[in-house]
């Protein structure tokens, strides 16, 4: 990832380049000239270190993500008191890194690399941690991962509402009113972990929640076979 490289390195400079270059210009701003110049360095040190404008790209994708998973991690609560406020913080985190770094961000939705790719999935376990909070307190109505595939799309569907929309007619109460759409959409106004109106499908989706990965009361059969049960029972109760 993009942290591996010092502040001063050559491959560094050469991202902060076309980091600054991308978020004032644009994409098409990004060419190998113009970010050699930028960093003080000849064309061909682009070539030799990322291959490519787009392997260039890619480098620029796992440097934002770097910053973005190291501004959520600084933020993170080790333990929230309320699952529900902390999932309104992390969708707004998202969105507002998306409305202030839009090129940046388009960027990184579009990068395919490996190193971009393991950026993203941090950000996920991130994402999948306050989802499984909220199943462990019986807040949420829905499977943890429709959950996460909700709070995601409602995420980046703001962010390109929001740059779609001329900047006259921007209204902030849009992305109010998406988060809270997102948030009824997959939490209960209450917490049901006991058996209710869906029958066991919210006590198996708390138990699911909270069993631990490596429980020595069971086997690894035993816990495999339990999580399909609860599985089945947290599908019986979907609306």
């Amino acid at each position: 990832m993009a942290t591996r490289d010092t502040t001063d390195s050559p491959r560094h400079r050469i991202v902060e380049a076309a980091v600054e270059l991308l978020e004032s210009g644009g994409q098409e701003a990004v060419s190998t000239r113009a970010v050699a110049a930028a960093a003080g360095m000849q064309p061909p040190a682009i070539y030799r270190l990322f291959g490519d404008k787009e392997g260039l790209l890619e480098a620029v994708a796992e440097h934002g993500y770097a910053q973005f998973l190291e501004s959520k991690r600084a933020q993170l609560d080790p333990d929230p008191q309320d699952a529900v406020e902390e999932l309104r913080h992390g969708w707004d985190l998202v969105v507002e890194f998306g409305i202030s770094r839009p090129e940046l961000f388009a960027v990184m939705n579009r990068a395919t690399g490996r190193g971009a790719d393991m950026a993203h999935r941090a950000g996920l376990e991130i994402l999948h941690g306050r989802v499984r909070r909220l199943a462990a307190g019986g807040w949420l109505r829905v499977d943890e991962e429709l959950a996460a595939q909700i709070i995601q799309a409602t995420g980046r569907g703001a962010v390109t509402t929001w740059h779609s929309t001329p900047s006259d007619r921007r209204d902030p109460a849009l992305l109010t009113a998406l988060r809270e759409a997102m948030v009824t959409a997959i939490t209960r106004t209450e917490p049901t972990v006991p058996a209710t109106e869906n029958g066991p499908a919210a006590a198996a989706r708390a138990l699911r929640a909270a069993l631990p990965d490596d429980a020595d009361v069971l086997s690894a059969a035993e816990q495999h076979l339990l999580r399909e049960w609860l599985t089945r029972l947290t599908a019986s109760g979907s609306p």
